[in-house]
C-alpha cells in the first residue's frame, strides 16, 4: 500500500493528504466545516472529528473521503463539483458565481476575484468544495 495512504496522525493534526478508497490517489485535505456546507442533509450523514479529503478526479464518483475510509459521492453533495467536471458552464468560482466559459471571455473576471481574495472578501472555505481558494483552477494566461 503507499505511504499516502498509511499516514498517521501526529500532534492533533491530520494528514495533509490521503489516498481516496475508490482510486488509490492521493489527494488534499479538506476542513470538516467546508463539507458540512456541501454535503445534502448533513445532520443525517455522520461528519466525525477525523481529517477529511477531495478527489478531484473527474473519473471518480467520490467527492470527499475521511481518514476511515469513509466515502461521500456526487450524489451526496447539493453542489455541482466544477473540477470534476470538463463542463464548459461548470463553476470555477463558487463565490461569485463565475463559470469556466466566463473566465475565457472576460480577462476582468480574475483580477476582480484577485482583489476581493486580498481584500478577505471571499468565502473559498466554505463556497468552494475543495475548501481552498479558485484562482489556482483558473486557465493559465
Amino acid at each position: 500500500m503507499n505511504s499516502c495512504c498509511t499516514q498517521k496522525e501526529t500532534a492533533g493534526h491530520y494528514p495533509k493528504s490521503h489516498c481516496c478508497p475508490a482510486n488509490g490517489k492521493a489527494y488534499a485535505s479538506v476542513k470538516r466545516k467546508t463539507l458540512l456546507h456541501h454535503i445534502t442533509q448533513p445532520w443525517l450523514k455522520p461528519v466525525t472529528e477525523q481529517g477529511y479529503y477531495f478527489c478531484t478526479d473527474s473519473d471518480c464518483d467520490v467527492v470527499y473521503f475521511g481518514q476511515d475510509n469513509s466515502i461521500i459521492h456526487r450524489d451526496e453533495v447539493r453542489t455541482n463539483v466544477g473540477q470534476k467536471s470538463d463542463d464548459k458552464n461548470a463553476a470555477i468560482c463558487y463565490c461569485f458565481g463565475v463559470t469556466k466559459d466566463q473566465t475565457r471571455l472576460d480577462d476582468s473576471i480574475k483580477n476582480f476575484i484577485t482583489q476581493q481574495t486580498k481584500e478577505s472578501l471571499c468565502s473559498c472555505e466554505t463556497s468552494n468544495p475543495s475548501g481552498r481558494c479558485c484562482l489556482k483552477d483558473f486557465p493559465k494566461s
